[in-house]
């Protein structure tokens, strides 16, 4: 991980309002460039992208209480629920197990 946004899930910059990415900016500094369609599986990013807030009109959000580590496998999980959502057949989303409780404050924060 990087603190320039070079992730394996960047896909770009988003700047404006019409932008179909939102950066995710972790307590620790690291930031994901992450599809608009991704973060909105998030019910809070869903939220917090709409024109309501800030974050709508910036297309970056500040996520003060997940650090990177977490973040990283947030940005993952987004991606495989993505890809997944319409199928029956869906592999296991592996979760570490010394990062299991820190997920889980993760999503329910979330909302994922």
């Amino acid at each position: 991980m990087t603190d320039d946004s070079s992730h394996d899930h960047d896909h770009g910059t988003a700047t404006t309002d019409a932008s179909p990415y939102v950066t995710l900016v972790s307590s620790d500094g690291f930031t994901y460039t992450v599809s608009k369609d991704a973060a909105s599986i998030s019910g809070t990013l869903r939220n917090m992208i709409s024109d309501t807030f800030e974050e709508g009109t910036t297309n970056t959000i500040r996520l003060h209480d997940i650090d990177a580590p977490v973040l990283d496998k947030v940005v993952e999980y987004l991606y495989y629920n993505e890809k997944y959502k319409d199928c029956v057949d869906v592999p296991d989303f592996h979760v570490p197990t010394e990062m299991a409780l820190e997920l889980l404050v993760a999503a329910d924060f979330l909302h994922v």
